[in-house]
């Protein structure tokens, strides 16, 4: 039996069934990234054999898992063509206030921390996300306000003191360094968070409803999207990822103070930059946020165990995030150029 093909509808546009070619830029992008992290630890393990002994790659996944959670919810914002600088803040609060918590109530379960840690971090974003929604102010403005506002409450609330380890219950310190079938729990946290972002960002309408937003919001409103909303609810993920990270800085770590997670933030914004999302919103991923993460820890760690001084990795860092913004640019001059193409045979 022969098969025929209907033609099109006179009007309908033709679907082509192909994956577009900017898809592929940052597909690739991640891929490479995959390829810099196996070209770094060969390097690094043929000078030092101890880089790929059991802890080493324990502590590595440990520090990635932090960062990582911090760099998928500023992923979630960066896509929208926004920012948040206030997530190394958030983490301090958070990891303040749930060490407290778990300092005069040591009997309550460790799903409680981080039930908690989610709601203070919750807040925080959501007032981030009211002041850029209602206040009509760049949102680079109003997060670099609240860095400075929530760790200024960091340091009110501890009153120049800090959480030892030895006050803190030892269900909640074991949670920190515990592993299920040899993975640490903080891991799977991480894991868990990419995924769910990955697939939300990937196959539903709200993470849809997000790329064109930072594609062009002017388009994205009249085309029907509540962008006001997506944008508080992007700021209010970022900060419930902030806050739920110290829980789990305060678990890793066990001593919290009020400068927990200071600097923080540049690291966050390094990895979904290096990570291929774009900083001029509208493109990017959740799993390249966390590849950048575990390349940003990976280097530190390298170059500790090189014993190369630290200076050159924040030089390399901010290498990175120059190429990785230089790519952005390059992408977004071929698909203008690409689309002026197409339209003038139209």
């Amino acid at each position: 039996m022969t098969v025929t093909k209907e033609a099109p509808v006179a009007g309908e546009p033709t679907v082509h069934p192909r994956r577009s070619w900017t898809a592929n830029v940052f597909k690739a992008r991640e891929s490479g990234i995959v390829l810099a992290l196996i070209v770094l630890v060969a390097f690094t393990a043929t000078q030092n054999s101890r880089f790929l002994s059991g802890q080493s790659i324990r502590d590595i996944l440990l520090g990635t898992a932090i960062l990582a959670v911090l760099a998928v919810g500023q992923a979630i914002v960066m896509i929208t063509r926004n920012i948040d600088l206030s997530v190394g803040s958030v983490l301090g609060l958070a990891a303040f206030a749930v060490g407290s918590l778990m300092r005069d109530n040591p009997g309550l379960p460790v799903i409680v921390a981080l039930l908690a840690g989610l709601g203070v971090g919750a807040v925080c974003g959501l007032v981030n996300g009211a002041l850029v929604r209602f206040g009509q102010v760049p949102a680079l403005v109003v997060t670099l306000g609240t860095l400075y506002a929530y760790r200024g409450v960091s340091y009110f609330w501890a009153g120049g003191q800090q959480i030892n380890a030895d006050k803190l219950p030892a269900s909640f310190l074991d949670f920190g360094t515990a592993s299920v079938l040899g993975v640490p729990w903080l891991v799977l946290i991480a894991l868990l968070v990419l995924v769910a972002a990955g697939i939300v960002l990937r196959s539903y309408p709200a993470g849809r409803e997000l790329y064109a937003m930072g594609s062009s919001p002017q388009a994205a409103q009249l085309a029907g999207i509540r962008v006001g909303r997506n944008t508080t609810a992007a700021f209010l993920v970022s900060g419930a990822l902030a806050g739920l990270a110290g829980v789990l800085f305060a678990a890793r770590f066990g001593t919290v103070d009020a400068a927990a997670g200071t600097g923080y933030e540049l690291n966050v914004v390094a990895a979904a930059v290096v990570g291929g999302v774009a900083v001029f919103g509208g493109s990017g991923s959740a799993w390249g946020a966390g590849l950048g993460a575990l390349l940003l820890t990976v280097i530190g760690s390298a170059l500790a165990v090189l014993d190369i001084n630290q200076f050159w990795q924040q030089a390399i860092v901010g290498a990175l995030i120059l190429l990785a913004i230089g790519a952005d640019r390059l992408v977004a001059v071929r698909v203008a150029k690409a689309l002026k193409k197409r339209d003038s045979h139209v």
